[in-house]
């Protein structure tokens, strides 16, 4: 016990508690994101650095994906952060549909329980309950789906490059319980540099 104080005393030992803490920080509660791909054009451009609330869904034991917390359910509309079903590359990524919704996908544009979510005059926007995402079709709109019903404690998460971008479509619903965080904003953007637009 004696030589534990005494480590803790010492420069050495206080920078490790320090970063120690700021590991275990950056594990439960926030984070940031570097977008490596143009998979969420035109929301987030590649290069893009983006804070990641690691709270949003529930607060973890450091460095385990144990929930101490539960916080809240992700919603539709979310950008949201999780390992990929296929190979655990860590994935960024808009939540479309929660459990209980109804998904079609056409052509790239959305419609969840019956309802378009792109109005007839802006059809590269999609409106979810408080948040726009911005659709960018260039590459057509990937794979459609029909019908697809989500089970309750699961999501749907799609890019917004619909052409360009392994999804849901691809590997699956997501378990709420595997989602890290939600981007909550851009903080540094290629292009503009330092700047802060939230998401």
């Amino acid at each position: 016990m004696n030589r534990l104080k005494r480590l803790l005393r010492s420069e050495w030992g206080k920078l490790a508690l320090l970063v120690l803490l700021l590991l275990a920080g950056r594990s439960s509660f926030a984070d940031h994101y570097y977008v490596p791909s143009g998979s969420m054009e035109y929301s987030l451009m590649p290069g893009d650095r983006v804070v990641v609330d690691k709270t949003a869904y529930g607060i973890r034991i450091p460095f385990t994906k144990i929930d101490l917390i539960n916080v809240n359910k992700a919603k539709a509309g979310e950008i949201a952060v999780f390992d990929s079903p296929v190979d655990g590359t860590l994935l960024i990524k808009r939540i479309v549909a929660v459990g209980g919704d109804r998904v079609d996908l056409v052509d790239g544009r959305l419609s969840v329980n019956g309802r378009p979510l792109a109005r007839p005059d802006q059809p590269l926007r999609e409106a979810f309950d408080g948040r726009l995402g911005q659709l960018n079709l260039e590459h057509g709109g990937g794979p459609d789906i029909h019908g697809l019903m989500l089970p309750e404690g699961s999501v749907l998460a799609l890019g917004d490059h619909r052409g360009n971008s392994r999804d849901g479509r691809f590997f699956g619903l997501i378990p709420e319980r595997e989602l890290y965080g939600r981007a909550v904003g851009i903080y540094y953007s290629r292009k503009e540099g330092f700047r802060w637009k939230a998401l």
